[in-house]
C-alpha cells in the first residue's frame, strides 16, 4: 500500500468471531503478573446483533489486534457501540479515577526523537522491564459519562496515551453510537506537540479497565472496521 492512501480492504478480523468468544488473530494482553481479575470478553446476542461484550470488575484486560499499517496511510477506523453501565467513581484525570468501561485505542510506533527525553528513558525502561515492544504513542477513545464529548486529554500516568471522549456526560446509556474516525486527522490533533504525520500502526485494542476504583462497567462493541 502506498503511503498517504487509504486501505483498499478491511484489515481487522471481526471481533465477534463464529464461537462464543473472539478468534485469532485477536488476543487477550493483561498486565505483566497481573494478579488482578481479568476483564471479560464473551460474544453476545443484542438488539438482533452479535456483539462483543466487555465486563469489567475490579479488573483489567485487553484484546488486541496486531496491524503493521506504514506511516503517512490515511486509513478510517469505525465501529458500532454502547455503554449499558458506567464505573463509579472513574476520573480519567486522577490516577485513582483512571478507569474506563468502554475504549478502543490505536496503538503507534511512533520516532522516539520526537519525544521529551525523561518520557524517551521512561519508555525505553518500561519496554526493558517488560519485554514487550511498547508503543510509543496511543490514542484511545473512550466512552465516559463524566466527561464532555470532544475532551482531548493525557493519561493520568503517561503521556504516551492520550484520551479522546468520542461519547460523554450527554450520551445516553444502553443506546448504540455509530462511530467513524479518521485516524490521521485525529492523531495529529491530540499528539500535535510531538507529531507531524500519521506513525506505523501496530495495534488496535478494545478494552476496559476498573482496577483503580474498583468498580464494574459493562459495555458492547460490534461492527468495527479499518479501511
Amino acid at each position: 500500500m502506498a503511503a498517504g492512501a487509504a486501505l483498499a480492504q478491511p484489515s481487522l478480523a471481526p471481533l465477534d468471531g463464529p464461537g462464543a468468544t473472539t478468534a485469532p488473530p485477536w488476543r487477550e494482553v493483561l498486565l505483566p503478573q497481573q494478579s488482578l481479575p481479568r476483564t471479560r470478553f464473551t460474544i453476545a446476542e443484542l438488539d438482533g446483533q452479535r456483539a462483543l461484550r466487555i465486563e469489567s470488575a475490579g479488573s483489567y484486560g485487553n484484546l488486541v489486534h496486531e496491524l503493521a499499517l506504514p506511516a503517512g496511510a490515511t486509513p478510517v477506523l469505525s465501529w458500532r457501540w454502547r455503554l449499558d453501565r458506567a464505573i463509579d467513581g472513574a476520573a480519567l484525570q486522577r490516577k485513582a479515577g483512571d478507569d474506563a468501561a468502554l475504549k478502543v485505542c490505536v496503538l503507534m510506533d511512533a520516532p522516539l526523537d520526537g519525544i521529551p527525553f525523561l518520557e524517551r528513558q521512561q519508555l525505553r525502561l518500561a519496554r526493558l522491564l517488560s519485554g514487550e515492544p511498547l508503543p510509543a504513542a496511543t490514542l484511545c477513545y473512550v466512552w465516559d459519562p463524566a466527561l464532555a464529548a470532544g475532551s482531548v486529554l493525557p493519561n493520568a500516568y503517561t503521556r504516551r496515551m492520550r484520551w479522546w471522549v468520542l461519547q460523554g456526560r450527554s450520551s445516553p446509556l444502553g443506546t448504540w453510537r455509530e462511530e467513524r474516525r479518521e485516524l490521521r486527522a485525529d492523531v495529529l490533533r491530540a499528539f500535535g506537540d510531538e507529531l507531524a504525520e500519521l506513525p506505523r500502526i501496530t495495534a488496535v485494542l478494545v478494552g476496559a479497565d476498573a482496577d483503580n476504583t474498583g468498580g464494574q462497567g459493562l459495555g458492547f462493541v460490534a461492527g468495527m472496521a479499518l479501511r
